[in-house]
């Protein structure tokens, strides 16, 4: 087994459920998410005058535009600790691209005659891939638009393509969360996986067979209780 799994694809043996996150993972990925909130309200407060109003959220423009990038920093640093360590459950396959292309049957709550899915469907691997190059790009540019330490440092041409580029990403990475919140609240039990950690063997079944079948050893046969 990886390191990176040592405490979660157990099954509890007081409950019977299946430890989908461990503690760790789930921390790490709600710093990523109050983060996320907090650089999305920032960053449309600076970057639209219209909601402006926003960055009375953090106590008026200037400490907005101060604590903005720290923010951001806090948010990268998280990511991608998160993101190496779940980088082999998101590498795409031939049976991804078979998923990805029924995907009107995955919307219509009918997977069975899917291909089995593993720990993460492709869905998952494609707001992962997404969100990786988003705050890859985010953070370079960042730094290059932080006018308190780098900005001065660059022309001002790239210092512009660079508030272009982070504006762009931004709402890339914007849209992409909003559909993995979307998704997470449809498929029900996911949200659970993520606050108390652990899953039913059903939805596991129904959702991630391949995993349940790694997890539990289970053969193919009669579905679970």
């Amino acid at each position: 087994m990886r390191p990176a799994r040592q405490v979660a694809d157990q099954v509890d043996a007081k409950t019977g459920e299946i430890v989908r996150y461990a503690p760790a993972t789930r921390i790490n990925h709600w710093i990523v998410a109050i983060s996320f909130v907090l650089l999305a309200l920032s960053g449309l407060a600076l970057f639209w005058p219209p909601l402006f109003w926003l960055a009375n959220l953090f106590g008026g423009g200037d400490v907005t535009r101060a604590v903005h990038p720290w923010i951001g920093l806090v948010m990268a640093v998280a990511f991608f600790l998160f993101a190496v360590k779940v980088r082999h459950d998101n590498r795409l396959n031939r049976a991804d691209r078979e998923w990805l292309q029924r995907i009107g049957e995955v919307a219509r709550n009918q997977e069975e005659n899917l291909p089995e899915v593993g720990r993460n469907n492709a869905g998952q691997k494609l707001v992962y891939l997404v969100a990786l190059v988003c705050m890859l790009v985010l953070l370079v540019s960042g730094l290059v638009i932080w006018r308190a330490y780098f900005s001065a440092y660059f022309p001002i041409d790239v210092t512009r393509v660079a508030a272009l580029a982070h504006a762009a990403f931004a709402f890339v990475l914007i849209l992409t969360i909003v559909i993995h919140v979307y998704a997470g609240i449809w498929v029900k039990g996911s949200l659970r996986a993520m606050t108390r950690g652990t899953v039913s063997p059903g939805w596991a079944w129904k959702h991630h067979r391949a995993w349940f079948r790694e997890v539990t050893k289970h053969s193919a046969g009669k579905q679970p209780r």
